[in-house]
């Protein structure tokens, strides 16, 4: 594994190469070709094609389809959704908090592509986990009243709140939306402190970059 980024753990088409920066890393540290489609992310669901924008877009997805395009999202406890087509001719990165989540971030994003569901190819990089992911009543009925069967992905805790299962919901949603290839999972950026920004843990903190480009690196 690179000190300075974690591949993406997926079997995406030669071109196609996709991970997520360690704490105190950059995108500046891999030798990626192009430039990368940046986005003001607000917790919605607007998805943009990549491009070189002036000015980053209020949005929280972006699908890129010609050579040199890197989709790429910020965070720090929130979830990075990683999207390749099986023949590596469309790419895809969403921000998925909860509230993203919620709002249908995943369904606006695999909508988006002009691959089927059942062509992606899918990596979660790096999020809180649900043993560190406290929520209020409020977070879990945003979820449960628009699909009951989410209640799985919630477990009480001694002080009367809620365990959130982001991981959980999202490959929920993506299954349900056909995908069927999706690895990634099983970080905690609150815990993995040497590895990772939380802003749970420290508001002030920075951002990991997550980011699928469609060319690979520099030799």
């Amino acid at each position: 594994m690179s000190v300075s980024w974690i591949p993406a753990d997926w079997d995406a088409p030669d071109g196609v190469v996709a991970g997520t920066t360690l704490r105190d890393s950059s995108l500046d540290a891999l030798p990626l070709v192009g430039q990368p489609c940046w986005l003001k992310q607000v917790h919605g669901t607007d998805v943009v094609i990549a491009q070189a924008f002036e000015q980053p877009p209020a949005a929280d997805a972006a699908v890129g389809r010609s050579t040199g395009d890197i989709c790429v999202v910020r965070t720090a406890d929130c979830l990075p959704v990683l999207i390749s087509a099986g023949d590596g001719t469309e790419i895809a990165a969403a921000h998925a908090g909860w509230r993203g989540l919620a709002a249908g971030i995943v369904e606006a994003t695999v909508s988006a592509m002009r691959h089927r569901p059942d062509e992606l190819l899918v990596w979660l990089g790096p999020a809180i986990s649900q043993a560190a992911f406290e929520v209020g009543g409020e977070v879990r009925a945003a979820f449960v009243e628009q699909a009951p069967e989410d209640a799985v992905f919630f477990v009480t805790n001694p002080r009367g709140r809620w365990q959130a299962d982001l991981y959980g919901l999202a490959k929920r949603r993506l299954r349900s939306l056909g995908v069927v290839a999706i690895s990634g999972g099983g970080f905690c950026t609150f815990t993995e402190r040497v590895r990772f920004y939380s802003y749970r843990r420290n508001p002030d903190c920075g951002r990991m970059v997550s980011f699928v480009a469609m060319q690979g690196l520099e030799k």
